[in-house]
Formats: structure tokens, sequence, C-alpha cells
């Protein structure tokens, strides 16, 4: 089970103290949408080149031209790179080619798939490497977490692992890792949190 850190609004410079503070904690940071919009691939070379024990997630969120744009990831340092699960088959596939090619990973992210069980078993049957449950930033303030989707996806994909994304807190870590979640994600909670050190070290703790 691994933590993953969403880096989405922080400068560079920033980022890279988060990671030292976190460091031993934290297994994978992931670039985050915002952020490569803001500065591109450039976070997830400078990134890789000083934390090449940490995996480096590139969330591109890509919808088209699956096997250039995750090339272009996997080039600059990504060892997982992100696709969106709404997109087409052969935009998945070219993004898993180019994983191939590469070495890296495949991670989908599942945000505002309506036919989540359906497009899952379709998308596990593909060969990626984790299907993310996500509920977007937007709709979080609803009070919705993806808990109920991520026990809906585990028990239809056979080959992928799962993650999570999308609210996750101190106050319900607990059930997400009762579920069995490969991958946890955490943004705000520790990037917002006062002492971020400790903070990573509490949410890693209840990972193991």
């Amino acid at each position: 089970m691994k933590l993953q850190i969403a880096l989405d609004t922080l400068s560079l410079e920033e980022c890279i103290i988060l990671l030292e503070q976190t460091k031993g904690n934290v297994d994978i940071a992931e670039v985050g949408t915002p952020f490569i919009i803001e500065e591109g691939m450039r976070p997830v070379r400078e990134l890789k080149k000083r934390f090449p024990e940490i995996e480096i997630l590139a969330d591109t969120k890509i919808m088209d031209a699956g096997e250039l744009e995750a090339s272009s990831a996997f080039k600059a340092g990504a060892d997982i790179v992100t696709v969106l699960g709404v997109s087409n088959d052969e935009t998945i596939l070219g993004a898993i080619k180019a994983a191939k090619q590469h070495g890296g990973k495949i991670m989908i992210d599942m945000i505002a798939v309506k036919n989540l069980v359906e497009r899952a078993k379709e998308i596990d049957a593909m060969g990626v490497d984790y299907i993310c449950v996500h509920t977007a930033f937007d709709v979080q303030k609803s009070g919705k977490d993806p808990l109920d989707e991520l026990k809906m996806i585990n028990k239809v994909i056979c080959n992928a692992k799962s993650a999570v994304a999308g609210g996750v807190k101190l106050s319900t870590i607990d059930e997400i890792v009762e579920e069995g979640a490969e991958i946890i994600v955490v943004g705000g909670a520790i990037c917002n949190a006062e002492n971020k050190s400790e903070t990573a070290k509490e949410m890693k703790k209840h990972l193991q």
C-alpha cells in the first residue's frame, strides 16, 4: 500500500521543501494537473532528478493522443502517467504501448465516469496498472467521498490495482485502507497541514 502526495498549487521550490519534509513517508509524488498546466514537464524532470527514490506521477489526465502524450511524460522522468477513463479505448491502449516502451505504468482516472463498474471491467481487461476512483475537487464540498466507488471497482477488477483520490484525510483513511486500495492519494490534508512532516508520518502509519 503506497501513499501518494498530490502537488497541485505549490511552486517547484515549495514542492522540493515539502518532499524533503515528508521524505520516507511518501512513496509517490504527483505532479498535479494545475502544476503541469502552469509549468509543463519541468517539475517532473526536476523532482525526478532531486528525488530518484520517490516514484513520480504525472497527472496528465490524457484524453487523446495517448501514445504521444504518455511518451512525453515518460521521457521527462515520470514513472506513472494518468489517462482519463472516459477517453476512447484506442487512447488508453496507446498510452499502455508508451508505458511498455519506456518501462512506466499507466493509471486510469475514473473521474466523471458514469457507468463505473462496466467501464472498470473494460479497462481492467486492457492491461493498465492502476484504476483510480476520484471524487472531483468541484464536488467534494457536497460531502461526496470515493469510498463507495472504491468498493464497487474492487469487486470487478482482476488485473489492475485500485487507487483512490479526492478529499482523503486522517478521519477517512482507515476505511479506505480496510477496503484495500493499493495507492491512497492525499493532497490538502498534508499540503495544508501545520506540521506536514508529522501528518505524512501519521498517514503512512495508517497504511502499514
